[in-house]
Protein backbone atom coordinates (compact mmCIF):
# COMPACT_ATOMS: atom_id res chain seq x y z
CA UNK A 1 0.00 0.00 0.00
CA UNK A 2 1.62 3.00 -0.78
CA UNK A 3 2.22 6.10 1.39
CA UNK A 4 -0.38 8.76 2.20
CA UNK A 5 1.59 11.94 1.22
CA UNK A 6 -1.41 14.64 0.43
CA UNK A 7 -3.32 13.89 3.60
CA UNK A 8 -6.50 15.69 5.41
CA UNK A 9 -5.91 14.67 9.42
CA UNK A 10 -8.93 13.78 11.46
CA UNK A 11 -8.29 13.21 15.12
CA UNK A 12 -11.02 12.08 18.28
CA UNK A 13 -9.99 12.32 21.11
CA UNK A 14 -10.26 9.34 23.77
CA UNK A 15 -10.89 11.12 27.17
CA UNK A 16 -12.22 14.58 28.30
CA UNK A 17 -8.70 16.20 28.85
CA UNK A 18 -7.49 15.69 25.46
CA UNK A 19 -10.59 17.20 23.88
CA UNK A 20 -10.77 20.15 26.00
CA UNK A 21 -6.55 20.58 25.37
CA UNK A 22 -7.97 19.92 21.38
CA UNK A 23 -10.71 22.46 21.43
CA UNK A 24 -8.28 25.32 23.37
CA UNK A 25 -5.76 24.59 20.54
CA UNK A 26 -8.37 25.06 17.55
CA UNK A 27 -9.59 28.58 19.43
CA UNK A 28 -6.23 29.71 20.44
CA UNK A 29 -5.59 29.45 16.45
CA UNK A 30 -8.27 30.97 15.51
CA UNK A 31 -8.03 34.12 17.57
CA UNK A 32 -4.83 34.34 16.49
CA UNK A 33 -5.66 34.67 12.90
CA UNK A 34 -8.51 37.24 13.19
CA UNK A 35 -5.90 39.04 15.42
CA UNK A 36 -3.99 40.00 12.18
CA UNK A 37 -7.81 41.00 10.50
CA UNK A 38 -7.88 44.70 11.71
CA UNK A 39 -11.46 45.48 10.22
CA UNK A 40 -14.16 45.49 12.68
CA UNK A 41 -15.22 41.92 11.42
CA UNK A 42 -11.99 40.67 12.61
CA UNK A 43 -12.18 42.41 15.98
CA UNK A 44 -15.81 40.66 16.24
CA UNK A 45 -14.13 37.27 15.20
CA UNK A 46 -11.37 37.81 17.93
CA UNK A 47 -13.64 38.79 20.65
CA UNK A 48 -15.51 35.81 19.57
CA UNK A 49 -12.97 32.93 20.43
CA UNK A 50 -11.30 35.17 23.25
CA UNK A 51 -15.44 34.70 24.96
CA UNK A 52 -15.26 30.66 23.76
CA UNK A 53 -11.80 30.00 25.76
CA UNK A 54 -12.90 32.16 28.28
CA UNK A 55 -16.01 29.82 28.89
CA UNK A 56 -14.01 26.83 28.89
CA UNK A 57 -11.39 28.13 31.72
CA UNK A 58 -14.58 28.99 33.48
CA UNK A 59 -15.74 25.02 33.85
CA UNK A 60 -12.83 23.47 35.26
CA UNK A 61 -9.19 24.66 36.97
CA UNK A 62 -7.24 24.08 33.96
CA UNK A 63 -3.94 25.36 35.47
CA UNK A 64 -3.97 22.39 37.57
CA UNK A 65 -5.24 19.96 34.80
CA UNK A 66 -2.14 21.64 32.22
CA UNK A 67 0.52 20.87 35.02
CA UNK A 68 -0.66 17.34 35.88
CA UNK A 69 0.16 16.61 32.65
CA UNK A 70 3.12 18.96 32.29
CA UNK A 71 4.28 16.08 35.09
CA UNK A 72 2.91 13.51 33.85
CA UNK A 73 5.22 13.63 30.87
CA UNK A 74 7.87 14.90 32.22
CA UNK A 75 8.14 11.52 34.26
CA UNK A 76 7.15 9.18 31.33
CA UNK A 77 10.15 11.06 29.19
CA UNK A 78 12.84 10.90 32.30
CA UNK A 79 12.39 7.06 31.94
CA UNK A 80 13.96 6.82 28.45
CA UNK A 81 17.07 8.09 29.97
CA UNK A 82 18.67 4.68 30.32
CA UNK A 83 17.47 3.69 26.59
CA UNK A 84 20.69 3.91 23.94
CA UNK A 85 18.32 3.82 21.36
CA UNK A 86 17.09 7.25 22.36
CA UNK A 87 18.08 10.24 20.94
CA UNK A 88 19.25 11.90 24.39
CA UNK A 89 19.94 15.39 22.77
CA UNK A 90 16.76 15.75 21.82
CA UNK A 91 15.35 14.30 25.17
CA UNK A 92 16.48 16.61 26.78
CA UNK A 93 15.59 19.37 24.86
CA UNK A 94 12.05 18.35 25.41
CA UNK A 95 12.76 17.78 29.03
CA UNK A 96 14.06 21.43 29.60
CA UNK A 97 11.19 22.45 27.48
CA UNK A 98 8.51 20.81 29.87
CA UNK A 99 10.46 22.29 32.75
CA UNK A 100 10.09 25.80 31.81
CA UNK A 101 6.59 25.92 30.66
CA UNK A 102 5.98 24.16 34.53
CA UNK A 103 7.67 27.03 35.68
CA UNK A 104 6.01 29.50 33.56
CA UNK A 105 2.41 27.78 34.66
CA UNK A 106 3.26 28.27 38.69
CA UNK A 107 4.09 31.61 38.20
CA UNK A 108 0.11 32.42 38.18
CA UNK A 109 -1.11 32.92 41.52
CA UNK A 110 -5.04 31.85 41.12
CA UNK A 111 -7.02 31.28 38.06
CA UNK A 112 -5.80 31.85 34.43
CA UNK A 113 -7.24 35.17 33.48
CA UNK A 114 -9.30 35.49 36.91
CA UNK A 115 -9.35 39.50 35.81
CA UNK A 116 -11.07 39.01 32.81
CA UNK A 117 -14.11 37.07 34.40
CA UNK A 118 -14.70 40.06 36.20
CA UNK A 119 -14.28 42.54 33.10
CA UNK A 120 -17.57 43.92 32.45
CA UNK A 121 -17.19 45.17 29.07
CA UNK A 122 -16.43 41.26 28.28
CA UNK A 123 -19.09 39.98 30.32
CA UNK A 124 -22.13 41.95 28.73
CA UNK A 125 -20.93 40.38 25.20
CA UNK A 126 -20.45 37.11 26.59
CA UNK A 127 -24.22 37.40 28.19
CA UNK A 128 -25.44 38.39 24.50
CA UNK A 129 -23.34 36.25 22.73
CA UNK A 130 -25.84 33.14 23.33
CA UNK A 131 -28.83 34.86 21.43
CA UNK A 132 -28.54 35.07 17.68
CA UNK A 133 -27.78 38.34 16.33
CA UNK A 134 -27.55 39.61 20.16
CA UNK A 135 -24.39 41.35 19.42
CA UNK A 136 -25.74 43.82 17.23
CA UNK A 137 -24.87 47.68 17.78
CA UNK A 138 -28.13 48.71 19.52
CA UNK A 139 -28.06 45.52 21.79
CA UNK A 140 -24.35 46.62 22.97
CA UNK A 141 -24.08 50.35 22.97
CA UNK A 142 -20.34 49.75 24.54
CA UNK A 143 -19.38 47.24 22.00
CA UNK A 144 -20.33 49.27 19.29
CA UNK A 145 -18.41 52.16 20.18
CA UNK A 146 -15.38 49.86 20.70
CA UNK A 147 -15.57 48.61 17.34
CA UNK A 148 -15.43 52.37 16.01
CA UNK A 149 -12.05 53.32 17.67
CA UNK A 150 -8.75 52.72 15.55
CA UNK A 151 -7.49 49.39 14.44
CA UNK A 152 -4.70 49.75 16.79
CA UNK A 153 -6.76 49.93 20.04
CA UNK A 154 -8.23 47.28 19.26
CA UNK A 155 -5.81 44.74 18.24
CA UNK A 156 -3.94 46.29 21.33
CA UNK A 157 -7.02 45.70 23.81
CA UNK A 158 -7.29 41.98 22.21
CA UNK A 159 -3.70 41.14 22.02
CA UNK A 160 -3.56 42.60 25.65
CA UNK A 161 -6.29 40.32 26.73
CA UNK A 162 -4.88 37.04 24.55
CA UNK A 163 -1.79 37.24 26.81
CA UNK A 164 -2.96 36.37 29.77
CA UNK A 165 -3.51 32.54 27.82
CA UNK A 166 0.31 32.50 26.33
CA UNK A 167 1.95 30.65 28.79
CA UNK A 168 -1.10 28.25 29.35
CA UNK A 169 -1.15 27.80 25.38
CA UNK A 170 2.24 27.31 24.90
CA UNK A 171 2.37 24.35 27.36
CA UNK A 172 -1.02 22.90 25.72
CA UNK A 173 0.46 23.12 22.45
CA UNK A 174 3.76 21.31 23.72
CA UNK A 175 1.51 18.70 25.55
CA UNK A 176 -0.39 17.76 21.87
CA UNK A 177 2.72 17.33 20.40
CA UNK A 178 3.94 15.12 22.37
CA UNK A 179 1.04 13.34 22.04
CA UNK A 180 0.83 13.16 18.42
CA UNK A 181 4.17 12.28 18.06
CA UNK A 182 3.95 9.40 20.48
CA UNK A 183 2.55 7.14 17.38
CA UNK A 184 3.96 6.64 13.84
CA UNK A 185 1.23 6.42 11.33
CA UNK A 186 0.74 3.05 9.44
CA UNK A 187 -1.45 2.04 6.27
CA UNK A 188 -4.55 -0.22 7.13
CA UNK A 189 -7.72 -0.40 4.78
CA UNK A 190 -11.56 0.49 5.96
CA UNK A 191 -13.22 -2.27 4.16
CA UNK A 192 -16.30 -1.31 2.04
CA UNK A 193 -15.48 2.30 4.26
CA UNK A 194 -15.72 0.90 7.70
CA UNK A 195 -12.93 -0.04 10.40
CA UNK A 196 -12.40 -1.17 13.64
CA UNK A 197 -9.87 -1.50 16.31
CA UNK A 198 -9.72 -3.11 19.89
CA UNK A 199 -7.35 -1.15 22.56
CA UNK A 200 -5.61 -2.36 25.17
CA UNK A 201 -6.94 -0.58 28.45
CA UNK A 202 -4.22 -1.03 30.28
CA UNK A 203 -2.46 1.18 28.03
CA UNK A 204 -4.99 4.02 27.46
CA UNK A 205 -5.09 5.52 23.93
CA UNK A 206 -5.35 9.32 23.77
CA UNK A 207 -5.75 10.00 20.70
CA UNK A 208 -6.72 8.51 17.33
CA UNK A 209 -5.08 10.39 14.18
CA UNK A 210 -6.34 9.18 10.77
CA UNK A 211 -4.42 10.25 7.67
CA UNK A 212 -6.49 10.17 4.31
CA UNK A 213 -5.68 11.35 0.59
CA UNK A 214 -7.04 13.76 -0.22
CA UNK A 215 -8.48 12.26 -3.64
CA UNK A 216 -10.19 10.26 -1.66
CA UNK A 217 -14.62 11.16 -1.95
CA UNK A 218 -15.44 11.05 1.37
CA UNK A 219 -13.99 11.87 5.10
CA UNK A 220 -13.59 9.79 7.99
CA UNK A 221 -15.96 9.90 10.73
CA UNK A 222 -13.91 8.52 14.12
CA UNK A 223 -15.97 7.07 17.05
CA UNK A 224 -14.61 5.38 20.14
CA UNK A 225 -14.11 4.88 23.79
CA UNK A 226 -11.61 3.26 26.21
CA UNK A 227 -11.97 0.00 24.40
CA UNK A 228 -12.27 0.39 20.84
CA UNK A 229 -12.56 2.89 18.43
CA UNK A 230 -14.24 2.47 14.90
CA UNK A 231 -13.84 4.72 11.76
CA UNK A 232 -16.74 5.28 9.03
CA UNK A 233 -16.14 6.91 5.35
CA UNK A 234 -18.83 8.99 4.50
CA UNK A 235 -19.67 10.18 1.42
CA UNK A 236 -22.58 13.02 0.96
CA UNK A 237 -24.54 13.19 -1.79
CA UNK A 238 -25.23 15.73 -4.47
CA UNK A 239 -29.38 16.54 -2.33
CA UNK A 240 -27.26 16.45 1.11
CA UNK A 241 -27.82 12.49 2.09
CA UNK A 242 -25.15 11.05 3.76
CA UNK A 243 -23.94 7.48 3.08
CA UNK A 244 -21.23 5.10 4.08
CA UNK A 245 -18.75 4.55 1.02
CA UNK A 246 -19.11 0.73 0.07
CA UNK A 247 -15.35 1.30 -1.73
CA UNK A 248 -11.95 -0.37 0.26
CA UNK A 249 -10.25 3.04 1.37
CA UNK A 250 -6.64 2.83 2.14
CA UNK A 251 -5.93 5.47 4.83
CA UNK A 252 -3.12 5.75 7.76
CA UNK A 253 -3.80 4.88 11.56
CA UNK A 254 -2.11 6.39 14.50
CA UNK A 255 -3.03 5.55 18.33
CA UNK A 256 -1.22 8.20 20.75
CA UNK A 257 -0.88 6.02 23.60
CA UNK A 258 1.89 8.04 26.23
Amino acid sequence: MRRVKDAIIYEQPLNERIRTFLRLEFLFSQAAQHLHDDSQWGSRNTLTSLLDILSIFGRTDLKTEVLKELERHTATLARLKSNPDVDHSRLKKTLSELEALGKKLHQYSGPIAADLKTNEFLSSIQQRAAIPGGTCDFDLPAFHFWLQQPAQQRTRDLAGWLTRFEAIGQAIQAILKLVRESAVLKPVTAETGFFQKTLDSNHPCQLVRVAVDRNVPCYAEISGGRHRFTVRFLETSKDGHVRQSTENIPFELGCCVI
